[in-house]
């Protein structure tokens, strides 16, 4: 790919679907679904525009040492992220969900997180929890998981899980219950921000095609 070629960083699943109509807006359609592909590298409509599929947590960090000048990320995993290196531009208002405290059913959170008490929180996202209960005056210990949050509190492991929540039914087929609101989520444009100097021809345009089909669908 020549010098001014660009590399979109993806993940699969829900950001990748409702990004389509946003990389069709730019003119930029990708040549195969990474869902019924095991290729890491897709090619698109336009020769020099590629899209690298990525785990979600990875995305910022791909973006942020070049090896992909933009791609979209989830606010939960750029807080995690810290951010570094990216200019996020524009809130894409894709892939909306809440970050929230949940417990088991029957668990007397109000008591439980007074402040000087001591919790055991389970959660992927261990830099928002301990930001969220340290504001609280809460003390925390912080066990880190990659999935099945929900069973955390169910096996004893853990008092609470902080964990995103859509439509709240996987907590309530588990008998858990969301208590606490800590910050809403979507997704963002995340530029690398040396790119967005010596590239801001190409890119200036596909942000702008952005932001425009944001504004069409309000």
């Amino acid at each position: 790919m020549s010098d001014n070629s660009l590399t979109i960083a993806l993940s699969k699943g829900r950001i990748f679907e409702e990004t389509l109509p946003l990389l069709a807006a730019a003119g930029i359609v990708p040549a195969e679904d990474p869902e019924k592909s095991r290729k890491l590298i897709i090619e698109t409509n336009q020769p020099d525009i590629r899209l690298v599929i990525v785990r979600a947590s990875d995305v910022p960090t791909y973006v942020q040492y070049g090896a992909a000048d933009f791609g979209i990320a989830g606010k939960d995993v750029l807080i995690e992220h810290g951010g570094e290196g990216l200019y996020q531009p524009l809130d894409l208002e894709i892939a909306k969900c809440r970050m929230m405290v949940a417990v088991r059913k029957g668990f007397d959170y109000a008591a439980a997180s007074k402040p000087g008490r001591r919790l055991r929180i389970a959660s992927k996202y261990p830099s928002i929890a301990a930001e969220h209960f340290a504001a609280k005056g809460v003390h925390v210990d912080l066990i880190k998981l990659y999935g099945s949050m929900e069973l955390a509190p169910l096996v004893g492991l853990s008092d609470a899980i902080v964990d995103l929540v859509s439509t709240g039914n996987t907590l309530k087929a588990n008998d858990l219950e969301a208590v606490e609101h800590i910050v809403d989520i979507s997704s963002r444009l995340v530029v690398n921000k040396a790119a967005l100097k010596t590239k801001f021809s190409r890119l200036d345009p596909i942000i702008e095609a952005f932001a425009g089909a944001i504004k069409h669908a309000e």
